[in-house]
């Protein structure tokens, strides 16, 4: 595996690589990797004649400070996980090889109305964050395809229609949420938590799959605020936001017959720690039930 630091280098690359007409695939993270990773980092080995990660915590899409300096870095057990994993190159860049004026916004991204909800509401800035990186690295590495995993459901959205209006050839592939074994959404986060945090955190699922349940006989209102109503009362547990969307343009929902696809997205503060979630109300997943 070929460890990358600079542009320059990851440039001269990538046109090696389309000079022999290799296909690749691109699987952009921050670090901190977790099975999650590993079966988008899997999927992209095996579809593609060459596989790149990038492991890059970005300032640009953080609103909250502290945030940003409490993520979990862990970039020495990263490049040992990706090399396991059978990617062909990690690009590994420092802040001020990616943004050499500065981590500044540069343009605004035309991101359509999904990136003005949930996150978007809540993390003013992050989406445009976001599309600053992503389209960096897509602009750098030229992949034929990207991946990305479910568990950000509206970042994969977002992507879609950055994509779109900047008229990018790419392949957005999104894969399915990871869980561990008591179904708590595999995240970096998770390893902010208190040993007794993460004994609450698979709550989140188990309210969400519960709803679902509960949703045959019951309005998107009264869902709602079932689920709401029980996250809330477990201990340090504070819903920021649930969300019963359209899972194509990620407006809320008043009816279950308003559209073919309906998505709930939720985000709970377990003590300080931030974690997102979201599972299929229509039609029925099999992960759902």
């Amino acid at each position: 595996m070929q460890i990358i630091r600079s542009v320059d280098e990851l440039v001269g690359y990538v046109a090696m690589q389309k000079n022999h007409h290799h296909s690749i695939g691109l699987v952009p993270t921050m670090g901190a990797l977790h099975a999650g990773h590993i079966s988008l980092v899997e999927r992209a080995v095996k579809e593609n004649d060459t596989a790149i990660a990038s492991v890059f915590v970005n300032p640009t899409q953080f609103n909250n400070p502290d945030d940003l300096k409490n993520y979990p870095r862990t970039e020495e057990e990263d490049i040992r996980i990706l090399a396991q994993a059978g990617v062909a190159a990690v690009f590994v860049p420092s802040v001020e090889e990616i943004y050499p004026d500065g981590a500044k916004p540069e343009k605004v991204y035309d991101l359509g109305t999904a990136a003005e909800v949930m996150e978007g509401k809540f993390r003013p800035g992050h989406f445009q964050g976001v599309a600053q990186i992503v389209s960096r690295l897509f602009l750098l590495a030229r992949p034929d395809r990207a991946y990305f995993g479910e568990k950000d459901f509206q970042q994969i959205a977002v992507i879609r229609n950055m994509v779109k209006s900047e008229g990018i050839e790419v392949e957005i592939v999104d894969c399915p949420i990871c869980r561990d074994v008591d179904g708590l959404a595999l995240s970096s986060r998770n390893a902010l938590l208190t040993e007794e945090q993460r004994s609450r955190a698979p709550e989140i699922y188990a309210v969400l799959r519960a709803s679902v349940e509960y949703s045959m006989s019951h309005t998107v209102a009264e869902t709602h605020a079932k689920v709401v109503a029980l996250l809330d009362s477990v201990p340090e547990m504070r819903v920021e936001y649930f969300e019963i969307v359209d899972a194509s343009t990620l407006l809320p929902v008043e009816q279950w017959d308003e559209a073919e696809r309906i998505q709930g997205c939720i985000t709970v503060y377990n003590g300080s720690v931030r974690l997102i979630d979201n599972i299929r109300y229509r039609p029925l997943s099999s992960e759902s039930v």
